[in-house]
């Protein structure tokens, strides 16, 4: 991955983004892959794009290995998927630390109860466990969790 490169996604990429999406979802083992599922993340990207968010790729030479999507006026941490041919190889890791460079002092997120990976990984990256509540659009148990750069917090 050394030439692979985080940087802001371009609209022509949306629908790929969404396949990426899509793909790293299904390996979590909590959705099957179908065109009704990634129709409805493509039309989310969208959505989600006017509704604040700022969406990153990992570009690994034309190919899209990754996609980070930040609220950055909520500090919020919305989206961090890694394509399945790119897991395990640190990539979440520098991710990660993008994000910290465009939210330097607090960080907030969520992520699903089952996905026991996704928030194991979060708390070994010094993030703290909030609370549980129930999404009700999709019917998941989220955790919630938040980092703090140590001396910011008033």
């Amino acid at each position: 991955m050394p030439d692979l490169i985080i940087r802001p996604a371009r609209v022509d990429e949306y629908d790929e983004i969404a396949r990426v999406w899509m793909e790293s979802w299904v390996s979590t083992g909590l959705a099957q892959a179908s065109d009704f599922l990634l129709a409805n993340l493509r039309a989310r990207v969208r959505r989600e794009i006017e509704d604040g968010w700022s969406l990153f790729v990992a570009d690994d030479q034309g190919t899209i290995a990754a996609m980070l999507a930040l609220h950055l006026p909520k500090h919020y941490l919305d989206m961090l998927f890694v394509g399945p041919a790119y897991q395990g190889q640190s990539l979440g890791r520098k991710l990660l630390a993008f994000t910290r460079t465009q939210m330097p002092d607090e960080i907030d997120l969520r992520c699903v109860r089952e996905n026991e990976k996704a928030w194991r990984w979060y708390e070994r990256e010094g993030f703290v466990f909030e609370k549980e509540e129930v999404e009700p659009s999709n019917g998941f148990v989220m955790k919630y969790y938040r980092w703090e750069r140590k001396g910011s917090s008033p």
